[in-house]
C-alpha cells in the first residue's frame, strides 16, 4: 500500500489537467508541463487527480508514489513556482548575469560562463558585507534542481573553512584543522 500514491492531488483554480494516452499535461499561469507515465491509471475527478496502479507488481508499486509526487510537483510548479538560492562563500567569489548568461568568479584562472535554460529566471544579488546570492526560479522543479546542482558542482563547499557554493540554509559539516 503506497501512502503517498493513495493521496489525491488537489488541483487549484486556474490549473487544467489533461490526459492523452499515456501523457499527462498540466497548464497554469506560470507555464505548461508534460509527463509520460506507465503502470498506473490516472483520473481527474472534481478538482482532484487520483492515481491507481494497474497491478500489484513491485515495479508498479514503486511507480505509484513516484507519479503522484511528480504530478503534485507539476501542479504546484505551474501555480506557485519553485525557487532555489545559492550562496557564494569565499574571498573574491562573485556572480553576475547578463540575461541568461551567468558569470562566476570562483578563484580559478578564468571566470566560468554558463548559459541557463530559458525556462529559468535567474537573479544575482550582491550586497556589500554579505555573500553573493544566486536566485533561480521556474515552474519546473526538476530543471531548477538540476541547474542548481550544476552550479554548486563548480566549487563544492569544503569542510575546513566552509568556502564554496552552498544552498542558502545548508549546514556544512566542519572539520578541525591541523593541531600544532
Amino acid at each position: 500500500m503506497s501512502r503517498i500514491g493513495n493521496n489525491p492531488v488537489s488541483v487549484p483554480e486556474g490549473v487544467s489537467v489533461e490526459i492523452n494516452d499515456n501523457v499527462i499535461a498540466v497548464k497554469g499561469q506560470l507555464g505548461e508541463l508534460t509527463q509520460e507515465f506507465d503502470g498506473v491509471s490516472i483520473k481527474v475527478e472534481e478538482g482532484k487527480v487520483k492515481i491507481e496502479r494497474n497491478s500489484e507488481s513491485k515495479s508498479h508499486k514503486a511507480r505509484h508514489g513516484l507519479y503522484r509526487a511528480l504530478i503534485n510537483n507539476m501542479v504546484e510548479g505551474v501555480s506557485k513556482g519553485f525557487t532555489k538560492e545559492l550562496e557564494l562563500v569565499g574571498v573574491g567569489y562573485r556572480a553576475n548575469n547578463q540575461g541568461q548568461k551567468l558569470e562566476l568568479a570562483l578563484g580559478f584562472s578564468h571566470n566560468i560562463v554558463m548559459s541557463i535554460a530559458p525556462e529559468i529566471k535567474i537573479e544575482t544579488i550582491s550586497e556589500k558585507g554579505k555573500n553573493p546570492v544566486i536566485k533561480l526560479s521556474s515552474h519546473d522543479k526538476q530543471l531548477v534542481g538540476q541547474v542548481a546542482a550544476k552550479i554548486r558542482s563548480f566549487r563544492k563547499p569544503e569542510p575546513y573553512k566552509g568556502k564554496g557554493i552552498r544552498f542558502v540554509g545548508e549546514q556544512i559539516r566542519r572539520k578541525a584543522g591541523k593541531s600544532a
